[in-house]
């Protein structure tokens, strides 16, 4: 375990953040089209085909049912995505970042200065952030096989070979992740570009031939479809939300584009080409028997449906990659935070930190998608356990959200009913029509989440009472620098750097050091590096240093405060520090410094504070955690482990 991950300073002050440069660039819009609108883009291939599959055919191809679910489409969408997320949700940003990592530590911030608790902010945080991971799991396999089987619609003599296809694609989509995505991310924007005009030519053929679909926009039919089938609305709402899965994407990647590329994207490119092909698939499914099995595909011409199915499986391709990078970045987010163990993060690109990967995080997520996919076999099967991670994230969001307006907009209370009853209500149909299919696959999602926040809140308790234990026997700093002074430590040549939690106790590495080796290097710097509760701190406020007391005794404290999505880079903090003339002496010769860390066994005792079982989850989660050399970036040529064990 990395006993010198530091406990976040998630009450810490606000650091301020230019905004991101160039938003208003063109280029920026083509970009947010291929990472922020592959996964709601490509809901077209398997979210119609589903409603009409649900229940062994509840739903029927008559103009009633047609159009009442085309509406309930067309205002899911305008309502939730337009209107919460473009339009609410993105400007409750978090110094420019968004997401519900993000909103949930804005909300804590928010509120930290109010004398109450805001570790259940956190928690809310954290049932976010672990739906989002059952997402990440279904996303992958449902895009892509639904992308593949359109080669039974194009070419049914390759119909059995739907399912090896689609795994070896996403085999290859995992294996590459740990050569960085940056090359590969620049065909993102134009190749997304190029399936929304398609998905528009599709639809608007058949909306050209029967113009009275649009009749369909009208939410009279979705009242109508309600009221008259209810309980086939209610099963069939389940299956309607797959139209706004990725919505929080274009909230996430928020920090990346900024809101108004998002936007301009959304309204001018994304929307318009989703609504004409849900349009042109209702058309269709109202004038040709047996459309409801593959309405998408049956949208283009036979010559067309090849070149369409390797046009989709792209886009699946980046939708996935998308959901992956997004992991990726949650999971680093998460550690910064305490909610993870270390886990080893490797930078993929020189000029983007964004670009990295995690081993461990794609090993477990391409696990559980291959798993996924050899169970279900089918992305219509897959489709009754998407939804409930969906519609479980957006409800989290819009109570974060309303939790944030209070107090950041200052909104009255019926600003917040209003915004509760039109979101919230409306989210949680959604959710409670997702529930009806836990039991037919909708139970996996749900099990995701579980075993994600159990590891999150157990790894969180378990830091807290290590820490404590370790602080005991660490015991005062302060009484270590007088005793130091006292009893006049040998000194030997060099620079000594110990990682540590703080400057109020000495590190179990330095305490051994002194005591086994009766001596202190001629400079010895302890460093703290906590994670604020914003996503960016500018390194001109990331630095402070204190003497503990004395100029002259070669022992000092520097404090690294860092953003949640800042990379812990130990040596490169230190270099900041001696250039801007903060460490003692000036110039400090780090190069041949050596780094201590203090690195322990944990052991398993019968003292209260969690279960037996989540102690054993803890310890083994410490184990499995990255190498603290690693982690901090640290040269492992110049580290050195010491330290003692500690109870948990």
């Amino acid at each position: 375990m990395n006993e010198s991950v530091l406990t976040p300073d998630v009450e810490g002050g606000v650091a301020s953040r230019a905004p991101l440069a160039g938003h208003a660039r063109k280029g920026l819009v083509l970009a947010a089209l291929g990472i922020v609108f592959g996964d709601i883009g490509t809901s077209p291939l398997y979210a119609l085909q589903t409603v009409f599959s649900i229940d062994d055919g509840a739903v029927q191809p008559t103009e009633g049912d047609v159009y009442g679910v085309i509406s309930l489409m067309f205002w899911s969408i305008t309502l939730i995505v337009s209107t919460k997320y473009v339009g609410v949700v993105m400007r409750a940003d978090n110094e420019g970042e968004g997401g519900v990592m993000a909103l949930a530590a804005l909300a804590r911030r928010l509120y930290a200065g109010r004398g109450r608790s805001t570790t259940w902010l956190l928690l809310i945080g954290i049932v976010g952030v672990a739906l989002f991971y059952g997402d990440s799991v279904i996303t992958p396999a449902i895009s892509v096989l639904s992308a593949v089987e359109g080669l039974e619609i194009a070419a049914p003599a390759l119909s059995h070979v739907v399912l090896p296809i689609a795994v070896v694609i996403l085999t290859l989509l995992f294996a590459a992740q740990r050569f960085g995505t940056g090359r590969v991310g620049r065909l993102f924007g134009p190749v997304t570009a190029v399936w929304l005009a398609a998905l528009a030519l599709g639809g608007l053929g058949q909306v050209v031939q029967h113009v009275e679909v649009l009749q369909g926009l009208s939410p009279t039919w979705a009242v109508l479809f309600v009221v008259d089938h209810p309980g086939v609305a209610f099963v069939a709402i389940g299956a309607v939300v797959l139209v706004i899965t990725g919505a929080e994407a274009l909230y996430a990647d928020m920090g990346h584009f900024g809101r108004r590329p998002i936007m301009r994207a959304w309204f001018a490119f994304v929307f318009p080409a989703l609504v004409l092909n849900y349009l042109g698939q209702a058309a269709l499914v109202l004038h040709v028997p047996g459309a409801t099995d593959s309405p998408f595909f049956l949208l283009y011409p036979h010559w067309a449906r090849i070149p369409m199915v390797v046009l989709a499986t792209a886009a699946t391709v980046i939708a996935s990659q998308a959901v992956i990078s997004g992991a990726f970045s949650l999971s680093r987010q998460a550690m910064q935070l305490g909610l993870l163990p270390p886990l080893t993060v490797k930078q993929t690109s020189e000029e983007e930190s964004g670009q990295i990967y995690l081993p461990g995080v794609n090993a477990v997520l391409f696990v559980g998608v291959l798993v996924l996919m050899l169970s279900f076999r089918s992305s219509e099967r897959l489709a009754t356990a998407y939804g409930v991670s969906v519609t479980g994230a957006l409800v989290v969001d819009t109570v974060l959200l309303l939790i944030v307006a209070r107090v950041l907009w200052h909104w009255q209370p019926w600003k917040l009913a209003l915004a509760a009853v039109g979101f919230g209500a409306v989210e949680l149909v959604f959710l409670a029509g997702n529930l009806s299919k836990v039991a037919h696959g909708g139970w996996l999602p749900l099990l995701i989440a579980a075993l994600v926040f159990t590891v999150m809140t157990t790894w969180r308790r378990g830091r807290e009472i290590v820490s404590a234990n370790r602080r005991r026997m660490e015991g005062s700093m302060a009484d270590f620098v007088e005793d130091a002074r006292r009893h006049g430590k040998s000194r030997v040549r060099g620079v000594a750097v110990f990682p540590h939690p703080s400057k109020e106790t000495a590190p179990l590495a330095l305490r051994a050091n002194t005591q086994h080796n009766h001596v202190l290097h001629d400079t010895v710097i302890i460093v703290s590096m906590a994670s604020a509760n914003v996503p960016h701190v500018p390194p001109a406020e990331r630095l402070t240093v204190d003497d503990l007391g004395y100029a002259d005794d070669g022992i000092q404290h520097v404090s690294v405060r860092l953003g949640f999505a800042d990379e812990p880079d130990l040596p490169a903090a230190l270099r900041q520090a001696r250039d801007e003339g903060l460490l003692d002496p000036p110039g400090v010769d780090l190069d041949g410094a050596s780094y201590f860390l203090s690195r322990g066994s944990i052991r398993r005792t019968a003292a209260p504070g969690m279960a037996p079982w989540r102690k054993t989850l803890f310890i083994g989660l410490a184990k499995g955690a990255a190498n603290p050399a690693a982690y901090f970036n640290l040269p492992p040529d110049s580290t050195v482990t010491m330290g003692s064990d500690v109870e948990v």
